[in-house]
């Protein structure tokens, strides 16, 4: 499996007193007390995050994301855009990805690329390792190569310009959008790779943030960690190495790798036990 969307809006809750309904319904009917203030401000009751994981056996497409204004102009009324970022959780040696583009290049060349196919030769490469994060903005040309696995928050939206597709067959699920990308590309834009220090026990660190979510990085062996959504935001859990518990006013939740967890806006003060060490990523509304 190449791709799974472990949140989003179709998710079906697995268990408790609404198993079996999509997170989509019960941020219609819950609101900020799911959602949470932050959430609610920006989009309303709609969930306003999808996070994947990514296990990348050969280059993806080099793709383009439009921004939420040109989102409603290119695809209409109700489409947001789209910015993501990217945690590495693994990769092979010598894995690498596209972000954006060689400096100097001219929108007229640009434009002359994605026509032509050539827009690889203008591509700008970057070397990753694990634990490395990249946000990439909406405008920005990108492409994730073999050998990664990958963690990825994002806007609300499957809006996705192909540019490129390393020749690959064309077909109605897989077609090239080169009129889109070539009105949303940004030839300025780029992610800048942001490579992580070591974590101490109980530690909590910030990978990225924008205007659209945060992601941070949780990691502990012995002790526990402790957090409150405060009404602002929900948190979405994902360990990524290890086993950890969750726990808070009467419940808890046992979550071992590549689970994910949904903490609602109005839980308010919890914690994290480990079990054994952990790793967990928790994105949240900015």
């Amino acid at each position: 499996i190449g791709e799974a969307w472990v949140v989003h809006e179709r998710n079906v809750v697995a268990d408790g007193p609404h198993a079996g309904r999509t997170l989509g319904e019960l941020a219609e009917q819950f609101g900020e007390a799911l959602l949470g203030t932050r959430a609610s401000a920006e989009t309303g009751t709609r969930f306003p995050l999808l996070i994947k994981l990514l296990d990348c056996a050969a280059w993806l497409s080099v793709q383009v994301h439009p921004d939420d204004r040109q989102a409603v102009e290119l695809e209409g009324p109700g489409q947001v855009g789209k910015t993501e970022a990217w945690h590495v959780v693994k990769a092979e040696a010598g894995a690498q990805l596209i972000s954006g583009l060689k400096p100097g290049t001219l929108p007229v060349s640009l434009e002359r690329a994605i026509r032509e196919g050539t827009v690889v030769e203008l591509a700008q490469y970057h070397d990753v390792q694990g634990g490395d994060t990249l946000l990439t903005h909406a405008g920005t040309i990108h492409a994730l190569g073999p050998g990664l696995l990958i963690y990825e928050v994002q806007q609300t939206s499957d809006i996705t310009y192909r540019i490129y597709d390393w020749d690959r067959p064309q077909d109605a699920g897989r077609k090239l959008h080169i009129e889109q990308a070539v009105a949303v590309s940004n030839p300025h834009a780029t992610g800048q790779v942001s490579h992580l220090s070591p974590l101490e026990d109980g530690d909590r660190r910030i990978l990225t943030c924008c205007r659209y979510f945060s992601l941070e990085l949780l990691g502990a062996q012995t002790k526990p960690v402790q957090l409150d959504t405060a009404g602002a935001s929900f948190h979405a859990l994902t360990v990524i190495e290890g086993e950890m518990q969750v726990e808070a006013g009467g419940w808890s939740e046992t979550l071992g790798l590549h689970r994910t967890l949904l903490v609602p806006a109005n839980c308010g003060p919890y914690s994290i036990a480990p079990r054994g060490k952990y790793r967990a990523l928790k994105a949240a509304v900015a």
